[in-house]
């Protein structure tokens, strides 16, 4: 008895052991754990052995958590050496890209003081990265005053961010750069500036072309004097300002011989030279002189009173007497002589177009009175000769629209690599008092001012409709109408435009209004708004004689067109002046930028034609592919030609 005291139940012995109690009786028959026997036949089994087996198990249990936790601090410790290799090739990656950038990678403190440079330091400032700690930007600025990049500084610690801020600085070399920043201050968590992070590229080449097409844009190509849309910019900002000052139009007399008597180009040449003196009066006189014609130049003289203005006009004529040009053979062309209008801003003209006109004015009365003379400007006579002009050309042009006596003509813009026409610019012409066709420029100007403008170009674009409606598929490609500032600020013009087009059955993509430059500058946001709806109507749209104005390069974004026309005056010169070239490149090249398809106009000669293709200009128009002809002989060509 005392030995089954010692002992465990076969049901306390399973759950010890975790176990079944069948499992317990099966051990005890094959002998495993065998068990001792009561009178009544139980199993029992004796305490201490069970005690011991119980240990085992327990010790078992303990070694495996201990090894899973051994195994969990391996995968651990492996994942940590996985995630830091990782940012070690990340990092060695980050480093590689960082030092072989182009651009200069850089940071300061917060005084602006570089701590860390890439090795395209070198490329901008002609110094290695070591060498160039503990300096900035302002030990390299050209001017030496730093107001520049203190200003850049200032807004940078101000807005916490700067985008594309360009800035001249002089290498270590004595180079010139021109460099383009990114920047970004880096704060604590308190909000103190702890430094700045940046990039900087080098623009230099990007800079300057932008200047040399600024440079062709507001410059004469043969004379490199200012030009119109120079001289324009300046006495719009002198008026803005209150500033004083004089006028001077000189216009040479009887130029149109030189070229007959001397032979072609000597007129050019006369220009050239008198450039040259005209300058040295104007600056003896603290002006300026502008080349704003063939045959025209302009002189600004600000602060100017009448007599200054009257003794510099008298210079003037007195250096085109006396100026002579030798020719070949010999021959030398003298005398030239010139007539010269005098305004005065504010007194004579408040605004651009009102001081051109009373100069012009001035000028034709020195031609009226026998030219080699100076006329200052006076109101009276001007009332009498504008009204005799208006009269003229409002008699001619209301004669022209009652009597449907309205002429077109048509000229081909083609692509230069394989001549296939793109369009058909239309011209407008009228009957003069001799019954001869007037090309648009001799009238425009007038009916514009008289309000016949909007009648014209509607009954202009009606007929190009009902041309191209009449011919169908003979006549493949779309026509352009010029369209005038008046017409495209008018509402109800635009409006009955739009009725047109959709009761013409013409698709409007066969149509390509063209607005020019100085109209579309003339009023932008209802040139933008005329834009934006003939080409929701389908149609097509164009600004013509592109790059009279530097400014519009900057309104162009506002203008969804889908050609610019190049004017004739940077392509005419090609040949024999590069920067007109440089100014074609620009120009194609931000036309791609933009979607934008160029067309150079004014083509004359085979010269023009392979620069124009070396420039990247795809399209061109001119007479050396075909001059204006009229639209019924034209039509009249094709049927023939297909056997109609």
């Amino acid at each position: 008895m005392p030995d089954f005291e010692l002992s465990y139940t076969i049901e306390q012995t399973a759950q010890l052991l975790g176990i079944s109690s069948q499992k317990l009786r099966r051990w005890d028959e094959q002998g495993v754990l065998t068990a001792m026997r009561t009178e009544g036949g139980h199993r029992r089994y004796p305490k201490e052995l069970v005690d011991r087996l119980v240990q085992a198990s327990h010790a078992g249990t303990q070694g495996d958590a201990q090894s899973l936790e051994l195994a969990s601090v391996k995968r651990t410790l492996a994942e940590k050496r996985r995630i830091i290799q990782l940012l070690i090739e990340s990092e060695g990656r980050y480093r590689d890209l960082v030092e072989t950038s182009h651009d200069l990678i850089w940071q300061t403190d917060a005084e602006g003081r570089f701590t860390y440079l890439n090795a395209a330091a070198y490329d901008i400032f002609g110094l290695a990265p070591a060498d160039l700690i503990g300096r900035c930007f302002f030990s390299f600025e050209t001017n030496g005053a730093h107001v520049p990049n203190r200003r850049f500084l200032s807004a940078l610690r101000r807005n916490g961010e700067m985008q594309n801020f360009v800035t001249h600085l002089t290498t270590a070399r004595s180079e010139d750069r021109w460099i383009g920043i990114n920047a970004r201050v880096t704060r604590d968590e308190g909000g103190v500036v702890l430094g700045i992070r940046g990039t900087a590229r080098d623009v230099t080449q990007q800079h300057l072309a932008i200047r040399r097409a600024e440079h062709v844009a507001m410059h004469d190509t043969l004379t490199d004097l200012p030009n119109r849309s120079a001289l324009q910019r300046q006495l719009e900002t002198s008026l803005q300002s209150g500033q004083v000052g004089a006028l001077l139009l000189v216009d040479m007399d009887h130029f149109k011989r030189i070229n007959a008597v001397f032979g072609h180009g000597s007129g050019e040449q006369l220009v050239i030279g008198l450039s040259g003196v005209l300058r040295s009066v104007a600056r003896s006189r603290n002006g300026e002189l502008y080349r704003i014609g063939e045959d025209r130049f302009m002189l600004n003289l600000p602060e100017a009173l009448r007599e200054d203005a009257q003794g510099a006009a008298a210079a003037v004529l007195a250096a085109v007497q006396n100026y002579r040009l030798a020719m070949d053979r010999n021959r030398v062309v003298s005398s030239a002589t010139a007539s010269i209008g005098i305004a005065m801003y504010p007194f004579h003209g408040a605004d651009w177009n009102a001081l051109l006109a009373a100069v012009d004015s001035a000028t034709h009365q020195a031609k009226d009175e026998g030219r080699n003379r100076v006329a200052m400007f006076n109101p009276a006579s001007d009332a009498l000769r504008a009204t005799h002009r208006r009269t003229h050309w409002s008699r001619l042009i209301a004669d022209a629209l009652q009597q449907d006596e309205i002429a077109l003509s048509t000229q081909p813009a083609v692509r230069i690599r394989d001549g296939a026409v793109q369009h058909h610019e239309i011209f407008l012409r009228i009957r003069d008092e001799q019954g001869r066709w007037t090309d648009s420029a001799q009238f425009m100007a007038t009916a514009e001012s008289l309000g016949f403008a909007p009648a014209l170009d509607q009954r202009v674009v009606a007929r190009v409709l009902a041309h191209l409606h009449d011919q169908g598929s003979s006549w493949r490609q779309p026509c352009a109408v010029n369209v005038s500032a008046a017409s495209i600020a008018d509402p109800d013009w635009t409006r009955e435009l739009g009725e047109l087009l959709r009761a013409s059955g013409v698709l409007p993509g066969r149509v390509v209004f063209e607005i020019s430059e100085r109209s579309a500058m003339e009023n932008i946001d209802a040139t933008a708004a005329f834009i934006s709806q003939v080409r929701s109507l389908g149609a097509r749209a164009a600004l013509d004689d592109f790059g009279a104005g530097f400014s519009s390069f900057y309104y162009l974004r506002h203008f969804e067109v889908d050609y610019l026309k190049i004017g004739s005056a940077f392509t005419r010169e090609l040949d024999d002046n590069p920067e007109s070239r440089a100014f074609i490149r620009a120009v194609t090249g931000l036309a791609r930028d933009l979607k934008r398809q160029v067309i150079a106009k004014g083509v004359e000669t085979e010269p023009a034609l392979r620069l124009l293709r070396e420039s990247g200009a795809l399209y061109a128009q001119g007479r050396f592919f075909r001059g204006a002809e009229p639209l019924q002989a034209d039509e009249t060509r094709r049927v023939a030609a297909s056997g109609g």
